[in-house]
């Protein structure tokens, strides 16, 4: 293994147009840049970023100088990291400075040995790269769905919407193209309805449509007009306050919530839904779990209850959440847990256990498509990049339309 010659972080902006930082790294001929995303809604256990300018500080006065030198090698690199913040949740060194390096490790891992980034991933991952029943572009590659955010609520949009996020879900595992085509023909076509609607259109944080509407299921009846497969991120968390959750001005305990989630499943074809309560709601999981287990589409046979705020990216909550069968998927962000390694490890759990990964991009992102490579590299069953009207979220559809042609 080459030895590293440079790394140094910059100040960068994000798709809200806030501060984050991209970290550049150098070995022999080759270089290399990651920069790191920032979430809005965030869960309570993930690991903590710093703000910018001490992460940049963090990166370039304390890592960067015990970094020099050392091989590129992202297992060792990562090990490195974690010991030397010497905290639980990386609240010394910042995830955000911590993560821009691990990524940056890798990316250069991926270029010494002549490999696709995504390629490279699957080479580190293999054993959690399981088929879940997809036909392959070949044997060892399959793309993710799209889980494409056309309409932003929650926080990410001022509660204009109750709910966080409204997704089309795109693709069968067989290939990018086809999908990413798609997707830009129905975000089209949902520009125009809610004109003709008569709607007042801004952008939510995600490059969705956001609207107001004080009617539960106004959104579900919009999108389902225009494709058969829905898919919602609650992010319950952001409306639960004192043992109650506040949805479009009525208050409902665990149990009620759970009956509006039932009757929207079956009016409307959701295929999945991320956080339906707050992260320490565990009895509003399992019971959502078990509920789910009759009443979905096929495919699949079980609507997808998928655990973000719950889970963090972090082995230890997904390890409880599988034991106590609250989740049947789990949301994948790297900047959750802040090492390629942890994310990896996370992974890996979960499709031992038999459970479904998708990963997930933030409300601030950067230009990086990295987790696009991460999709393919780890064999997930979905992707959540965003909608079509910001370049940042673009790159991680285009770049899954470069890995089909690599893969070809």
């Amino acid at each position: 293994m080459q030895q590293i010659t440079k790394c140094r972080a910059e100040k960068i902006k994000d798709s809200r147009g806030e501060e984050t930082l991209e970290v550049g790294m150098s070995v022999g001929e080759f270089t290399v840049g990651a920069s790191v995303p920032a979430g809005k809604s965030t869960g309570s256990r993930e690991a903590v970023a710093v703000p910018v300018d001490d992460a940049i500080r963090n990166v370039n006065e304390i890592i960067a100088p015990q970094l020099i030198g050392k091989k590129v090698d992202v297992f060792a690199v990562d090990d490195f990291l974690v010991s030397l913040d010497g905290t639980e949740n990386k609240s010394k060194l910042g995830a955000n400075a911590i993560l821009g390096v691990s990524i940056a490790v890798l990316k250069l891992e991926a270029k010494i040995v002549g490999q696709p980034l995504w390629q490279h991933i699957q080479s580190l991952s293999a054993p959690s790269a399981k088929d879940f029943g997809d036909n392959l572009i070949n044997q060892s590659v399959r793309f993710p769905r799209l889980f494409v955010n056309v309409l932003n609520g929650g926080a990410h949009a001022e509660f204009k919407l109750p709910f966080q996020e409204y997704m089309f879900v795109l693709g069968n595992g067989m290939k990018a193209t086809g999908p990413v085509e798609q997707m830009q023909i129905l975000f089209g076509q949902l520009e125009k309805k809610l004109k003709g609607l008569g709607k007042e259109i801004k952008m939510g944080d995600e490059g969705g449509f956001s609207f107001q509407s004080d009617n539960l299921e106004e959104p579900f009846e919009i999108l389902s007009e225009l494709h058969d497969k829905l898919a919602i991120d609650v992010a319950g968390g952001e409306f639960f306050d004192g043992g109650k959750y506040s949805v479009l001005g009525k208050k409902y305990f665990s149990d009620e919530l759970l009956e509006v989630y039932e009757n929207l499943v079956k009016k409307f074809p959701i295929v999945s839904i991320e956080d339906p309560f707050s992260e320490n709601d565990f009895g509003g999981f399992k019971k959502i779990a078990e509920k789910m287990k009759d009443l979905g589409v096929s495919p699949p046979s079980e609507v997808l209850i998928v655990g973000d705020d719950l889970t963090t990216t972090n082995v230890e909550m997904i390890e409880k959440a599988i034991e106590e069968k609250m989740i049947n998927a789990v949301l994948i962000k790297p900047n959750q847990i802040g090492t390629v390694t942890e994310t990896l490890q996370a992974i890996e759990m979960t499709h031992t256990a038999g459970l479904k990964t998708i990963i997930s991009h933030r409300s601030g992102e950067t230009a990086d498509s990295f987790i696009a490579d991460l999709a393919v590299g780890v064999g997930a069953y979905g992707i959540k990049a965003g909608a079509l009207s910001q370049s940042e979220r673009m790159a991680k559809y285009d770049r899954l339309v470069e890995i089909e042609k690599e893969v070809s």
